[in-house]
């Protein structure tokens, strides 16, 4: 019998945290799923957590995605044999009545159901992410205001992602591969629709480095270039607001890990393009006093 959903879940030597994952699965109040884990030939103990359940709705798939994250999840999408696909991140946790809600919200009107969650950072719980309804995950919104969506908080019809042709492979999209996924579904015309109940648990680590945010900021410009271009006159004024954008989240990131100089340069940056930021000003002098000797 086919499932009604099948759950993606890709990994790399996270054994303990995707324990915690699997068994967020197996609590779930609907029991007609499949579980796909692409194991990208992981170090540790990975393979015996999965292989330990004994559970004949897991599958377990070794594939080597060369340190794209988008190639595990489109293994996971082409094994999937439900009419949707919920992806889960390893380090992730779910709600148990996240599959029950978010099937009921899935009807021949929806192509994807969202879900707000909850940051979850050394086993403390903290603020919730916004709920995104439908109006706010439209192609324009998506492209001008920035990504709404988490991988780990949404279902999507597999025929959807299929014409799409999946996540985006490319490595200059590394770690916004999301957000292009969300706009590529949106130009097509994707209905969405959001359950406004936090349904999951979004792991938190420690620190990024100054490369990990710089490398995000790209990606994001990157993929914000390839789809301003469908949008009249390439968004206008809106377009140079949304680059400001990004390069003004990039620069919090930094301020808030401490690194005040590279703040800095990053808010010039995000100056030059949109200088009517309110947030601007409190955020300069919020590094300039963080800096030595201030």
């Amino acid at each position: 019998m086919t499932p009604r959903v099948s759950i993606v879940i890709p990994t790399y030597n996270q054994a303990d945290f995707l324990k915690e994952c699997l068994d967020s699965v197996l609590a779930q109040s609907v029991a007609d799923w499949e579980c796909v884990v692409v194991n990208n030939f992981s170090a540790d103990h990975t393979r015996d957590v999965v292989l330990a359940y004994g559970d004949p709705r897991i599958q377990l798939i070794d594939f080597a995605n060369q340190g794209v994250i988008a190639a595990s999840r489109n293994v996971g999408i082409r094994a999937a044999k439900a009419e949707w696909v919920a992806f889960l991140d390893s380090d992730d946790l779910w709600e148990p009545v996240k599959l029950e809600l978010c099937l009921a919200a899935a009807t021949d009107q929806v192509d994807l159901v969202s879900h707000p969650e909850h940051f979850l950072k050394d086993g403390v719980t903290g603020n919730v992410t916004e709920a995104a309804p439908a109006e706010r995950c439209g192609f324009e919104r998506l492209v001008l205001d920035g990504n709404c969506l988490s991988p780990s908080a949404v279902l999507v019809r597999r025929t959807l992602l299929e014409r799409v042709g999946g996540f985006c492979e490319d490595r200059e999209v590394i770690t916004a591969e999301d957000a292009d996924l969300w706009l590529r579904l949106a130009a097509l015309g994707a209905r969405m629709t959001c359950v406004d109940r936090p349904l999951g648990f979004y792991r938190l680590h420690g620190e990024q480095n100054s490369k990990g945010v710089a490398r995000h900021m790209e990606a994001s410009l990157t993929v914000l270039e390839r789809h301003l271009p469908a949008l009249p006159h390439r968004g206008g004024w809106r377009g140079r607001r949304a680059r400001a954008r990004i390069i003004y989240g990039a620069a919090r990131t930094e301020q808030k890990l401490g690194r005040g100089r590279a703040a800095l340069s990053l808010l010039a940056r995000s100056a030059r393009l949109w200088p009517f930021q309110p947030r601007l000003l409190p955020a300069f002098l919020l590094c300039l006093r963080a800096l030595p000797g201030s």
